[in-house]
């Protein structure tokens, strides 16, 4: 599968449409309060502030890599996401405006003082930090497997192009930037939806191909494979790495969107709250269905490609591969693979544009809300200049750290930064909007940290289910063992 002159020019043209919109609409942007919070968008901006945010390399790339070894339940990621959305706008859109804040650490300062905002905004950077990497890590797969380049290029030139987004625009960047990529994740998403739906005869017809690359025995053992049964289990249901996992991870997504000063920002940018509420809906409601989508196309994949390791496997064992399945480098490869090989040069072009801005605008809202976060909770300083160069500083230390993750799973480092942002403000967060004056500063400073040390700690000892239980629990026993009588 190799690009096409075709594809380069659609990819450029994508890529160069995104950018003039988020440079045009940035020239709006007159100081740090307009290009942090924005603050007359309408409904559908919000969406595409959200969206362009939230649907970014885990819930495309990610979850097709995740299909391709296990079938539906790599839905379950942007089901969260969308959940997630729904419970931002339904619940706590309207309390986060009314609170007169711009960041999420501001709700929790006004309640419980500097001190819980300082260790909050920590914790809760930590989370957003690893994200910002997953998105570098996901746009040097991109790159790489586009152009060929070397890891530590296609770091630097990911996050040159993640700067290039939102230094000159923000959110109302991210917002305008988000309506384009919306129509354009739709037309790539269907082209995408309809081709596999075609090529695999239906979803039957992919769960057959998928039991008929199986049919060895050697690649079967080494995807822990025993038989029919095992097949239909993984891939053909919902819950197939267990039902405490798969639900976590949804719960993980869910929670982590509502504490995501990236989403909240989005939210605050609205004219009204009415507007803010309905972007939040008209994104849960768009989510799934790109979901859906990425879902098929990986599945798809797995019955008519192996990874370039299996390939080797089966040849060291002298077995040849079976007649019409292909090659792939590895399974993160699955969605870009299938867009170049199975799409019209044209569409491809357009539909691998759109996946690199779908990376690179997820990336730009993650950078923007942890730099709001650097500048207004931890230096305390309103400054535009001072905010841009948090943004630069933050791209530049996520490329060092990307480079030290390489061999990480994408999806696994989505599901630990969001499932960390909830771990360490979801309750403080929620008592301080809700339940003002009942617990103590001292109190919700020890939830943030139980809530985060123990979910690090369920997930390094590798307990059963999800580590977002474990740390639930712990931040809520810490609240109501606090509780002021």
């Amino acid at each position: 599968m190799m690009l096409t002159t075709v594809h380069i020019i659609g990819i450029l043209l994508t890529v160069g449409l995104l950018l003039a919109v988020s440079i045009l609409s940035g020239r709006k942007v007159k100081d740090a309060h307009s290009f942090a919070t924005g603050g007359k968008a309408g409904s559908w901006m919000v969406c595409g502030a959200i969206l362009g945010t939230l649907v970014g390399g885990q819930s495309t790339i990610g979850t097709a890599q995740l299909a391709f070894s296990f079938g539906l339940s790599a839905w379950w990621f942007t089901i969260g996401a969308a959940l997630g959305a729904l419970l931002l706008g339904l619940v706590y859109a309207g309390p986060l405006r009314r609170s007169g804040c711009t960041t999420l650490m501001e709700v929790v300062r006004k309640q419980y003082g500097p001190r819980a905002e300082a260790v909050g905004s920590i914790l809760f950077l930590v989370g957003i930090f690893i994200s910002i990497t997953s998105q570098l890590l996901s746009s040097s797969a991109m790159l790489g497997s586009l152009f060929g380049l070397p890891l530590t290029a296609t770091l630097v030139i990911g996050a040159i192009l993640i700067a290039a987004i939102v230094l000159f625009g923000g959110i109302k960047s991210a917002g305008a930037s988000g309506i384009v990529k919306l129509v354009l994740l739709y037309v790539c998403s269907l082209a995408a939806g309809i081709a596999v739906w075609r090529l695999g005869h239906g979803l039957s017809g992919i769960r057959e191909s998928v039991e008929e690359v199986y049919a060895s025995p050697l690649l079967a053992q080494m995807n822990d494979i025993a038989g029919a049964e095992d097949i239909h289990r993984r891939y053909g249901s919902f819950i197939a790495r267990g039902p405490l996992k798969d639900i976590g991870g949804c719960l993980s997504l869910t929670l982590g969107v509502v504490c995501t000063q990236t989403y909240a920002q989005a939210v605050w940018s609205a004219a009204t709250t009415r507007k803010a509420q309905r972007g939040a809906v008209y994104c849960a409601a768009l989510i799934p269905l790109i979901g859906a989508a990425c879902t098929l196309v990986g599945m798809y994949m797995r019955g008519h490609y192996v990874t370039a390791a299996e390939a080797s496997a089966l040849q060291a064992a002298g077995e040849r591969l079976p007649d019409g399945i292909g090659v792939i480098e590895n399974s993160l490869q699955a969605f870009p693979s299938f867009i170049i090989g199975h799409l019209p040069p044209w569409l491809g072009g357009i539909a691998l544009g759109t996946l690199l801005i779908n990376i690179l605008g997820c990336g730009s809202g993650l950078v923007l809300g942890a730099s709001t976060i650097v500048m207004r909770d931890v230096v305390r300083r309103d400054s535009l200049r001072g905010l841009r160069l948090a943004i630069v500083a933050l791209l530049a230390l996520g490329v060092v750290a990307a480079h030290f993750m390489r061999g990480s799973f994408i999806n696994d480092l989505g599901f630990l930064s969001l499932g960390l942002r909830a771990a360490a403000l979801l309750l403080p967060l929620s008592v301080a909007l809700w339940l003002p004056g009942r617990f103590s500063a001292k109190g919700v400073i020890a939830s943030m940290i139980a809530g985060t040390v123990m979910m690090l700690a369920a997930g390094l000892l590798n307990l059963p289910a999800d580590p977002m239980y474990y740390g639930l629990a712990a931040s809520a026993v810490v609240l109501l063992v606090t509780k002021k009588l």
